[in-house]
């Protein structure tokens, strides 16, 4: 049986459920929402028990108050299976007026259509809300944390070394952050990420569409994606790639949708600072799964395909950068963006901090050519920034697969992702 591993959103959760009548934390499924939540919680109603899932439901909808009299907080795990629920809840917050009465979790966004035929209320000011996603290598003990996200905000100097190789992160990439998938037996962690593919393909997709769709059709569209994770792929050239005159405009727009309201696509959106010169500054979001491992089950790719096949290893890299500098972002309020104009400057990351500070990131394997080349990109985009109207970044990055932490003589710090920590 897997052993629990604490999550970097636990005392994030923590703390909101001290400020908060009640806190959602939605996700994809099977990334440790439930689990996470039950650490804390003093009851619970599972709303997908087989055995009382009918009776939770109709009670929800025609007693909701004798179903949420229990103690607090009181966790109702996939509350949408009864969307009437949010609105009790949001009630019962004002009626009691007291923190730390709820928690929520869901593996669908409330924003789904038959939710919000049946949801009156936004919840402001009641129902605060958190995104829960994979595991990230620090979370899994997979990075020694030896360089701290916080830490490159203060100016602190980097000096460390990582025992992972390339083997490694291939390895990492195709098990994915999946709960289930840590501190197993390594043929087992990668069948995970292909179980929940095929669940995904098979039934939780039925559900977020009412069954209106073609399991064809999305399996090409998610391996178009997997294709096109790390770029900007535009909305036509991933309906040219999936090849079928069926999926048009309109079914790429229901497909789409559904995936990002099972939290499937993460796409990265563009940051837009104030600079100097007149360059067009490019608005495609980057194309990223929620975890890398969805792209490589699609795609039937095992770790040693990743390593003959270095160009796909490191779009897929990039993905599973992305996803733990997302992580670790978001327990300082940051959020994640990326960057690129008509110059052909751009960067893989920005970290953009609540409070205006931020960090520009590139992410490389590994060839010392291309880290070179990565921290003149990043040494000209800093020069670029109007800083007569914003701040100058507080730490210029590359993320890398190599061994060695340090920061080089212009400043750039180079930083293997198996060194990185909040």
């Amino acid at each position: 049986m897997n052993r629990h591993f604490p999550r970097i959103i636990d005392d994030v959760l923590a703390f909101k459920l001290r400020s908060k009548g009640a806190v959602l934390i939605e996700g994809i499924k099977g990334c440790g929402k439930s689990t996470s939540c039950y650490r804390q919680a003093n009851s619970v109603i599972m709303m997908q028990d087989t055995e009382t899932r009918e009776q939770n439901i109709a009670l929800a909808y025609t007693a909701a108050s004798i179903l949420l009299d229990k103690q607090p907080p009181l966790l109702i795990d996939e509350w949408q299976e009864a969307p009437i629920l949010w609105d009790a809840v949001r009630a019962e917050v004002d009626k009691r007026d007291s923190f730390g009465q709820f928690l929520l979790t869901g593996s669908v966004s409330p924003l789904y259509d038959k939710a919000k035929e049946e949801i009156h209320h936004s919840g402001i000011g009641r129902i605060t809300t958190m995104t829960m996603k994979p595991m990230s290598l620090y979370e899994s003990e997979d990075s020694e944390g030896s360089v701290s996200l916080k830490d490159l905000f203060e100016g602190k100097p980097v000096a460390s070394v990582s025992s992972k190789s390339l083997h490694d992160y291939a390895y990492y990439l195709c098990r994915g952050g999946w709960p289930k998938a840590i501190g197993v037996d390594k043929d087992v962690a990668l069948e995970q990420a292909y179980d929940y593919y095929e669940q995904l393909v098979k039934t939780d997709f039925a559900k977020a569409l009412d069954g209106d769709y073609s399991q064809e059709i999305l399996q090409r569209l998610l391996r178009s994606y997997a294709r096109h994770l790390s770029t900007s792929a535009t909305k036509a050239l991933i309906r040219k790639d999936v090849g079928t005159e069926a999926f048009s405009d309109k079914t790429f727009d229901r497909y789409y949708e559904a995936l990002k309201k099972l939290f499937v696509i993460d796409d990265i959106p563009a940051w837009n600072p104030n600079i100097r010169s007149k360059a067009r500054i490019q608005s495609s979001p980057i194309r990223q799964f929620c975890d890398p491992s969805i792209a490589t089950a699609a795609l039937g790719l095992s770790p040693e395909d990743l390593i003959d096949d270095l160009k796909t290893f490191g779009l897929f890299f990039e993905s599973m950068c992305d996803r733990d500098l997302s992580i670790y972002a978001s327990t300082m309020n940051g959020t994640l963006y990326h960057y690129r104009d008509s110059n052909g400057l751009e960067t893989d990351a920005v970290i953009h901090l609540r409070n205006g500070r931020y960090g520009l990131v590139k992410i490389k394997l590994g060839r010392q050519s291309d880290i070179d080349s990565a921290a003149e990109h990043l040494q000209m985009l800093a020069k670029n920034i109007d800083t007569d109207y914003m701040r100058a970044p507080s730490f210029l990055m590359i993320v890398t697969a190599k061994n060695a932490a340090y920061t080089r003589p212009d400043g750039v710090h180079v930083v293997p992702l198996a060194c990185l920590k909040p």
